[in-house]
């Protein structure tokens, strides 16, 4: 079967999953408003506020309406957080102090955390300049969590566990709800006083529950990533345990400001309806993420999640080999992006990453994975990253066009 032959077969192949991703989407939709007609959201909460910040009621009933959907006790999301690498950052300084020990259970936290954790790079105040100690639990040899390991982690300066929902640039299965809940009884049950932290980026509105709903106490993520729908400008969140929460909003602002301070610059609006339009965006990305490992499974390439498995976050990663067909096909997403369709993304360095990525990024917000979007570190195996698409119609086109050519010379 040529290349086009096999993607008619995928879309045919994928319906049954597609149906079941949309009774996903109504559930988290249904779910998002029933939040927000007990918050009593109206218009008059999309008008914000400059300056300190101070009396912004859109900003608080948004902060409610986030706690809600991420069954969360408190949360606070903000404009001011620049990715989910700083809310994630500003969670782990505002919990953690001098002495205390930081315990990784998933393997090797994402790129971007390893300079503020401080196993790279110096002289710039990571944790490890504070005196806060890293310990982290390889991976099994299959690339799952190693539980006998985990059942006796715990030691007595262990004061937070780090838990990465999402696979990042690794080759592993991302967690599903049922594993972080796993995760947090086995550290409760050695010591009861332990933050679980999650990292939630690219794994929001998957299922119908969120981490803190299985006892994680605190977790952060990206708006430009899932729960901002598309359309989120920029933005962060944190939530969890109110006492936690405010302790990560005072390293955000300040002691004594916390979540009273930072103007949403009249940004609550697209907050707001970003987070309606989630449910649905999820569910395209899964579509999408779907489609794309069908079509390079039956190309002969590892993918991982493999076709037709459930996901458990929107990042679909293809094992491509060689450094040039890494570059072809990141330059076939960028080529069939709706923004800088012209450019021609090459490997460069990149601001908290040790290796050169490459990336296709032809988004609407920068650096907004909610929209398509495919990236990788140039090191061997060679694994591209995809994630998002507001439409899986548009991964579609753009593996239409792509295998056209497909493998390139």
């Amino acid at each position: 079967m040529d290349s086009l032959g096999v993607l008619n077969k995928a879309e045919k192949a994928l319906f049954p999953i597609f149906s079941g991703i949309d009774a996903q989407v109504k559930l988290n939709l249904e779910k998002v408003l029933k939040i927000f007609r007990s918050q009593r959201v109206g218009a008059h909460h999309f008008a914000g506020v400059n300056g300190y910040g101070h009396g912004d009621l859109g900003r608080e009933i948004l902060d409610q309406v986030f706690a809600g959907v991420l069954d969360a006790e408190a949360a606070i999301a903000r404009v001011q957080f620049v990715s989910g690498t700083h809310a994630i950052a500003t969670a782990l300084f505002g919990v953690l102090r001098p002495g205390d020990e930081l315990l990784a259970v998933a393997g090797a936290p994402y790129d971007t955390l390893e300079e503020v954790i401080g196993t790279r790079g110096t002289g710039q105040g990571s944790l490890a300049e504070w005196g806060i100690t890293y310990r982290q639990l390889d991976l099994t040899p299959a690339g799952g969590i190693d539980w006998d390991s985990l059942s006796t982690a715990i030691q007595p300066q262990t004061r937070l566990v780090l838990i990465q929902r999402s696979c990042g640039y690794a080759w592993r299965d991302s967690l599903n709800i049922a594993e972080i809940g796993r995760i947090v009884e086995m550290v409760k049950r050695q010591n009861p006083d332990v933050i679980c932290f999650v990292d939630n980026c690219y794994g929001e509105l998957i299922e119908s529950q969120e981490p803190p709903a299985v006892g994680a106490d605190l977790i952060a993520g990206s708006l430009i990533k899932n729960l901002g729908g598309t359309i989120a400008p920029t933005g962060g969140y944190v939530a969890g345990r109110a006492d936690l929460v405010e302790q990560a909003a005072c390293r955000l602002t300040a002691p004594g400001i916390g979540s009273e301070g930072g103007s949403s610059l009249n940004l609550n609006r697209l907050l707001f309806q970003g987070l309606f339009l989630a449910p649905q965006m999820v569910g395209e990305a899964l579509k999408s993420s779907h489609l794309v490992a069908y079509v390079f499974d039956q190309l002969g390439y590892p993918v991982n999640p493999l076709p037709m498995v459930p996901r458990r976050d929107v990042i679909q990663a293809i094992q491509l080999g060689s450094p040039q067909q890494l570059i072809a096909f990141c330059r076939a997403i960028q080529q069939r992006s709706p923004i800088d369709s012209y450019v021609d993304p090459v490997p460069a360095a990149m601001p908290g990453y040790e290796s050169e990525l490459v990336m296709a990024g032809g988004t609407f917000v920068d650096g907004s994975t909610a929209e398509l979007s495919a990236d990788g570190p140039l090191r061997e195996p060679y694994i591209v990253f995809c994630q998002g698409g507001t439409h899986w119609t548009h991964m579609a086109i753009a593996l239409e066009d792509l295998l056209a050519t497909w493998p390139p010379a």
